[in-house]
């Protein structure tokens, strides 16, 4: 039964069954009339429901496109299938080498229409908006994404007239084709493969190992206490609902992935020689192989009043545990200060401006917001629209004092500003985004013995295949955050803290472990995005970010700019707004070594003209 009709049903029948008479009811006199009732109008909804999906959900053979409207050779286009207005429906059809595949038109992250995204020459789409990467049979490759599209029968006539056989409902919203547990569960003996960590990592890694054949035991040991969840949205929504960030309910990844998801589980060592993982309650975790990705811990400020548990209303953002509360003090009505202009400083100033704070004042070091990454032109035009569009007061070139309170709660910032004077900022809520530091304080000699040393700051370094360094063929690995990496073309080592790439890591090493193919070194773009206001997007070489010189065409104050960032005359990275989809296209074009040299970038060259194929 198809997933939305087998939802209905349930959703039908519960609501049956919740108004089905009590226990003193004439029709429930005793539990074997009352469990009788309830089978038989379960049994009858049921017959009903199953009855209306097959005439309203059966599969229509639909003419899609005539033979000079099918897409030719390397292209991809939406054509619509059925319905009309806000009810309709479109399906994707791409043409690789000659041959017609239909798939699904929605991304499977957020829904972002394929048809506005990229195609490579073996068939390839990614996502216009985030990078979601799917193979020419729609099957996901690439983060943020988890399900695979949805492929479709297609056909083409004598005339070369396009049709497609799909059920119109399977199209509806952003449909797509979770992997499951294939084979033989604990085929390989042993402990399999524990991962230390909840995050984007860890979700990536149990989907890509079992949707690559990988059969073995598989088990997340996470300190929070729920399934893996968006952590996106945290700082983009300060949502609070566990359920509606959830990447999967825990029912489905025992259930359907077979992992043996342990939350609210405190790690406090590796047993490097012994194989095991320490745990707070003093068991041991025993493993084949390990992978640690931890993520990070967000800091705080060396001031008064900073330090957690000091005054209430400050809060630091990383979990639900810390949304919870900020939206729990009352968001309406009263004055914010953020400290810290990068992108959780930001993308959380302007969700507590969307909650209508009072005011919402932004204390940063830097001369503009940003410009260590985005450089000054662009922060500089960033700072302009988030104060125009978003009414957000900022205090750059700062510093914080101290924070005082009243009553044990924050009361006011004391800052000193650009010339020097101090200066206090009413607050009843504080938020620390000052960033944050490797969750690797478990890793250090005394609770990890033969873990080799840390990096200064608290990373892991690691190989091309993520195996940690020093400990090369125990079958110890570590990725996302805490794992400083080979950089993609240069000789160095790098650490991104993008959720994009920490998802990557994490499908790497699923298909390392399956044993399936071998994928080689880590090869894939760091791409990131963030709401400020208006959605920005931003992808690089996969080197250590740095630049010598930017080139911006559009206005950056208006959020519609594309930004070129150049090492002498290469491009390093691209930072775009309301220019879809140039960003991935850069992406592809830095992957494939065909990116424009910057001189070429700065004379007019149009990044979507230039060929993938």
């Amino acid at each position: 039964m198809p997933g939305s009709t087998y939802m209905s049903f349930h959703s039908l029948t519960s609501r049956v069954l919740h108004t089905l008479p009590s226990a003193s009811h004439p029709l429930a006199t005793s539990s074997t009339a009352f469990t009788t009732f309830a089978r038989a109008s379960h049994n009858h909804l049921r017959t009903r429901l199953l009855h209306t999906s097959r005439i309203n959900m059966a599969p229509q053979r639909v003419k899609v496109a005539s033979s000079d409207a099918a897409p030719k050779p390397g292209q991809h286009k939406a054509f619509d299938f059925a319905g009309e207005g806000d009810d309709k429906v479109q399906v994707l059809v791409t043409n690789v080498g000659g041959k017609l595949r239909a798939l699904s038109n929605k991304c499977t992250h957020y829904g972002a229409p394929m048809s506005n995204g990229v195609m490579s020459k073996d068939g390839c789409l990614t996502c216009p908006w985030h990078g979601a990467r799917f193979g020419a049979d729609g099957d996901i490759e690439e983060a943020p994404g988890l399900d695979s599209l949805v492929q479709f029968k297609i056909e083409q006539d004598g005339n070369g007239d396009v049709y497609v056989t799909a059920d119109a409902a399977q199209l509806k919203g952003k449909p797509g084709v979770p992997p499951e547990f294939v084979g033989k569960e604990g085929a390989q003996d042993g402990a399999g493969v524990v991962i230390v960590g909840g995050g984007a990592a860890a979700i990536h890694l149990v989907e890509s190992a079992r949707k690559n054949g990988y059969t073995g035991p598989l088990t997340i040991l996470s300190a929070e206490p729920y399934a893996p969840i968006d952590r996106t949205k945290l700082s983009k929504a300060l949502m609070a609902d566990v359920g509606a960030v959830e990447w999967r309910k825990p029912a489905h990844l025992e259930r359907v992935l077979k992992v043996n998801l342990r939350t609210s589980t405190e790690v406090t060592g590796v047993d490097v020689d012994g194989k095991k993982v320490k745990l707070g309650s003093g068991e041991t975790v025993p493993f084949d192989k390990l992978v640690l990705a931890t993520g990070g811990t967000p800091k705080r400020l060396p001031v008064p009043g900073a330090k957690e548990g000091e005054l209430a209303n400050v809060f630091t953002l990383r979990s639900i545990q810390d949304t919870k509360p900020i939206n729990d003090a009352g968001i309406e009505g009263k004055d914010v200060v953020v400290i810290g202009s990068s992108f959780i400083g930001l993308e959380s100033a302007v969700a507590f401006a969307g909650k209508k704070a009072k005011s919402v004042n932004v204390v940063g070091m830097e001369s503009v917001p940003l410009e260590n990454v985005l450089g000054k032109q662009v922060g500089e035009g960033l700072q302009t629209a988030l104060a125009k569009k978003q009414n957000l007061i900022f205090h750059m070139k700062a510093g914080v004092s101290k924070l005082e309170g009243k009553d044990g709660k924050v009361a006011s910032v004391i800052i000193k500003d650009s010339s020097g004077q101090e200066k206090s900022l009413p607050a009843q809520i504080v938020l620390l985004g000052v960033g944050v530091a490797p969750a690797t304080q478990f890793l250090k000699p005394e609770s990890s013995p033969g873990f080799p040393q840390l990096g200064k700051d608290g990373s892991v370094a690691v190989g091309s295949d993520f195996a940690v360094k020093g400990l090369e063929g125990k079958g110890i690995y570590a990725a996302g955050d805490i794992a400083r990496t080979p950089e993609r073309t240069n000789g160095g080592e790098v650490r991104i803290e993008h959720w994009d790439v920490a998802g990557n890591h994490g499908r790497f090493l699923g298909q390392l472990f399956s044993g399936s193919a071998n994928p080689g070194k880590f090869d894939k773009i760091p791409i990131f995005w963030s709401a400020l206001g208006a959605q920005l997007r931003y992808c690089s070489d996969g080197n250590t970010p740095s630049f010598d010189s930017v080139h911006v065409d559009g206005d950056v104050a208006e959020n519609s700019f594309i930004a070129t960032y150049a090492r002498g005359d290469s491009v390093v990275a691209i930072a775009t707004m309301g220019r879809d989809p140039v960003m991935v296209q850069s992406a592809e074009l830095l992957k494939i070594g065909k990116m424009p040299s910057f001189s070429d970038v700065k004379s007019g060259k149009d990044l979507l003209s230039i060929s993938l194929s």
